[in-house]
């Protein structure tokens, strides 16, 4: 079986957000594997235990995702692939194209990845490759069996819990709850240092600019107002009612 997993780096959950000039400041922070995408490397892993084949792990990204992709190496993958290129725009469309267009020319069974990124929080790129690839896709799954050419799949439904069965080759993304993530080993990961990694560019991967003009754009990024300080209302129940519903229209202006 030949799995792949779509890999995302991110910022560590636990950095502090700075903007600086309209964008995130990413002086000294961490940066790890996206933790959906975590799952998904661990769900790879152990359809291999049962099913046998190889994990390639792919990603999109500037040169420090290598980092990422060589943590996956050592979780147990067996080679992974990076596409760094300036020309490939940050939006969900050009990534989608990039990694379809990578993946029509490759022998696939299974492609995972996570149910969202932590950083932008789109959950589009794996819809997306499923759908220029023309295969079925299921996500948010918690459970995931497979039986020859077929897969047996629970997704989260909002709160409730649908089933599945998809034939394969197809993409499911991997919800909270699925596995428990390993840790990479000390022998895996100096086993990883000598693990097949390739570092392509958009004339790799055979896709042209003029493909991947982006179709959204970032028109300002904030923060969050600071929260203020609570109000404590006075008076008996009927005076705290109607200064309640005056504070809420005139300052909250949700009324």
């Amino acid at each position: 079986m030949n799995i792949y997993v779509l890999l995302k780096q991110t910022f560590d959950t636990e950095e502090r957000i700075v903007i600086q000039d309209g964008e995130v400041s990413d002086d000294g922070v961490k940066y790890v594997i996206n933790p959906y995408d975590e799952y998904a490397v661990e769900e790879a892993l152990r359809q291999k235990e049962q099913h046998g084949g190889n994990i390639t792990v792919l990603s999109i990204g500037p040169e420090r995702t290598a980092e990422a992709l060589r943590t996956a190496l050592a979780m147990g993958a067996d080679d992974a692939v990076l596409i760094t290129d300036e020309r490939i725009p940050s939006d969900e469309f050009s990534v989608s194209k990039v990694l379809a267009a990578y993946l029509e020319k490759q022998p696939y069974d299974l492609i995972l990845g996570g149910n969202f990124s932590v950083d932008s929080g789109g959950g589009q790129v794996a819809v997306r490759v499923a759908r220029l690839l023309g295969i079925p896709h299921t996500s948010s799954i918690t459970k995931l069996e497979i039986n020859g050419t077929q897969a047996a799949a629970q997704r989260d439904a909002e709160g409730d819990t649908e089933s599945l069965i998809v034939t394969l080759p197809a993409v499911f993304t991997a919800q909270q709850g699925l596995n428990e993530p390993r840790y990479p080993s000390l022998p895996g990961i100096m086993k990883a240092k000598k693990k097949p990694f390739q570092t392509l560019t958009l004339d790799d991967v055979g896709i042209s600019e003029a493909d991947l003009a982006a179709r959204t754009k970032r028109v300002s990024l904030t923060l969050p107002p600071a929260r203020k300080a609570g109000q404590i209302l006075k008076g008996d129940l009927p005076q705290q009612t109607a200064e309640l519903v005056q504070l809420l229209r005139t300052e909250a202006k949700l009324i």
